[in-house]
């Protein structure tokens, strides 16, 4: 990382603001939205400082050993790794979940799910019983949980890996007594039933993964992203499956590919849902479907 050029050295000290605004500036050079937020956060965890401490401090110069930290969190940024990635967590309603490249890292779209499943379950004080099917980091059930105090989860994944984090993310947030995780594709297996079944499937058509930013097409699991040659292929097992597994009253919320909306309603309505609408995230466009079997 080279400082601001001035007379000076490439080696010499640099204060946390110099270091600030020059790692902000090769982000913005690579074309990485967001620089400043994303330069504070590799500065921050290289330095291993609280967000106040580099308000406070801006004069502060940055060690050897912080810097060396720096050039290494940022080459990997340049690289286009994920910041999940190297920062290992990725902020989700108002948990801190921990990222692998196991999982998908949580999105802000993925709220919208948690804000319609909320707006369902209207006696917050009710035993609830959840279903998250493909739960990768376990981010929505976990945000349902620390909305609703009487619930319970069931979280289902296919893959152990992604598992083993969903459970590390439900101890983190003093979640695990309450949420139950099963490997398995889908729901199969899971019996009972449930007042509220949520997923994140994979809805992105094949053909398009590989057009996406290197942050996705090269980091994220392909499991979680891939949704067949239209990306709809999730769709009408996952009704099946909410139809066989909803209690009476019961209401499923889906999230869906922002160009989806009228399909999957056509889904839904082939699969039996008596109500089904489709819900805008903050951007204003179609981003879950949420429906009930009457």
């Amino acid at each position: 990382m080279d400082p601001e050029r001035g007379g000076h050295g490439p080696d010499r000290p640099l204060t946390r603001a110099e270091a600030l605004r020059c790692v902000r500036g090769r982000l913005e050079a690579a074309g990485i939205e967001d620089a400043a937020f994303e330069a504070r956060q590799l500065i921050l965890a290289a330095a291993g400082l609280e967000r106040s401490d580099l308000a406070a401090r801006p004069e502060q110069e940055i060690g050897e050993s912080e810097r060396a930290a720096l050039d290494a969190l940022l080459a990997r940024r340049l690289a286009r790794e994920p910041l999940s990635h190297i920062l290992g967590s990725q902020p989700f309603w108002t948990l801190d979940l921990k990222v692998t490249p196991d999982v998908l890292t949580p999105r802000a779209d993925t709220e919208t799910v948690v804000e319609v499943a909320l707006e369902a379950a209207t006696d917050r004080s009710a035993p609830l019983r959840i279903l998250d099917i493909a739960t990768g980091s376990g981010a929505i059930a976990l945000a349902l949980l620390s909305e609703l105090s009487h619930a319970r989860a069931v979280a289902t994944d296919l893959c152990p890996a992604a598992l083993a984090v969903a459970r590390e993310n439900a101890a983190r947030h003093g979640l695990a007594s309450r949420i139950a995780f099963v490997g398995t594709s889908w729901a199969d297996g899971v019996g009972g039933r449930f007042d509220l079944i949520v997923s994140n499937p994979p809805y992105i058509a094949s053909s398009v993964i590989d057009t996406l930013d290197p942050e996705v097409k090269d980091h994220e699991p392909r499991l979680a992203l891939d949704g067949g040659a239209d990306g709809l292929d999730p769709y009408p097992r996952l009704f099946a499956e909410a139809r066989r597994l909803l209690g009476a009253g019961g209401t499923g919320v889906f999230e869906i590919g922002f160009d989806q909306g009228e399909a999957v309603l056509a889904l839904a309505r082939e699969a039996g849902a008596g109500r089904a609408e489709l819900r805008r995230d903050l951007a204003g466009r179609h981003r879950a479907i949420v429906f009930d079997f009457g």
